[in-house]
C-alpha cells in the first residue's frame, strides 16, 4: 500500500505544474493533500482535481483562500470525520480530515504557521495542546492510524539545514520538538520516514519557496501507530519535480487492506 502526502501551497498552482498527471502515475492507495488554499465546493465541481479511480473528501477553511485539506482513496471509507473537536470548534486555523476504513484511519493534517513571540503562536501552540489530547486518546483504540500532512516543526537538529539559525523560530522552538517528542516516546506513535531512511539532507519544506534554496526543514510527515512500524518498506521524497515548496513523501506499507 503506497501513501503520498503533500502539502501544494495553493492546488491549482500546484495543478497548473502537473501535479495530478504525476499522480495518476505512482499508483497510490491513498493520497493525503494540504493547504489547498480554495473552497470545497470549488474542488467538488471542478473536474482538474478530481483523479480517475479515487473518492475524493475535502475539508475547507472559513477564508478559502488559505488552509484546506483533501484525502483521494481507492477505496470508498466507512466514515468520514472533519476535524477532531478543538477547544474554539474550528481546529484554530489548522485542519484535521480523517476518513475511517475497516481496519484503518488515515488523516490529512495541516498545523497553523505561527511567528514566535506572537498571538499566533499561542494559537499554534493551542492547536497542538488539543492534538496531543485527542492523540492520546485513541491510541487506546483498536485501529490503527496514519496522520499524514503539514506538522510545521522540526522533530531533531537532523531535521533542518541550520539548526543554531532555526532555534529561535517557530517550528523548532523547545516545547514544539517536545510535542513530536511525546508523540513517539510517550504516546507510541512513530515517524514511518525515519523507519526507513535516517540521512540527514532528507528536507521537504524550504520557507524560501524553493526547492533546495536557503534552509531546509522536514515537516511533512507520515506518523503512524506503533503496530505499524515494522510495515514500512520503503520511504522516499520526490525531488525529480517541484509542485510547490514542499516535496511530496512517498511511503510504501506492507498492508493488503484498508
Amino acid at each position: 500500500m503506497r501513501i503520498i502526502s503533500l502539502a501544494v501551497d495553493g492546488i491549482q498552482q500546484a495543478t497548473e505544474k502537473g501535479l495530478f498527471e504525476w499522480l495518476a502515475s505512482q499508483d497510490a492507495t491513498l493520497i493525503c493533500l494540504q493547504d489547498l488554499r480554495t473552497s470545497a465546493y470549488k474542488l467538488e465541481e471542478c473536474q482538474d482535481y478530481v483523479l480517475d479511480g479515487y473518492f475524493s473528501y475535502f475539508l475547507d477553511a472559513p477564508d478559502a483562500t488559505k488552509n484546506g485539506v483533501a484525502i483521494y482513496t481507492r477505496e470508498m471509507p466507512k466514515a468520514i470525520m472533519y476535524g477532531f473537536g478543538a477547544s474554539n470548534g474550528e481546529d484554530m486555523e489548522g485542519r484535521y480530515l480523517q476518513a475511517d476504513f475497516e481496519r484503518i484511519s488515515i488523516c490529512s493534517l495541516l498545523a497553523p504557521e505561527a511567528i514566535a513571540g506572537t498571538s499566533s503562536q499561542e494559537t499554534k501552540d493551542r492547536f497542538f495542546r488539543d492534538l496531543l489530547g485527542h492523540l492520546t486518546k485513541i491510541s487506546h483504540k483498536r485501529r490503527d492510524y496514519f496522520f499524514c500532512g503539514n506538522w510545521n516543526i522540526a522533530h531533531r537538529e537532523a531535521d533542518v539545514s541550520e539548526p543554531a539559525a532555526c532555534e529561535a523560530l517557530s517550528g523548532f522552538l523547545p516545547h514544539e520538538r517536545q510535542t513530536l517528542g511525546q508523540l513517539y516516546n510517550a504516546i507510541g506513535y512513530a515517524d514511518a520516514f525515519r523507519l526507513f531512511n535516517s540521512d540527514r539532507d532528507e528536507f521537504t519544506f524550504w520557507p524560501s519557496g524553493e526547492i533546495g534554496k536557503g534552509c531546509g526543514w522536514r515537516t511533512d510527515l507520515q506518523l503512524i501507530s506503533n503496530n505499524l512500524r515494522h510495515s514500512v518498506e520503503y520511504a522516499v521524497t520526490y525531488k525529480a519535480k517541484s509542485f510547490s515548496s514542499h516535496l511530496p513523501v512517498i511511503i510504501d506499507y506492507d498492508i493488503e487492506s484498508l
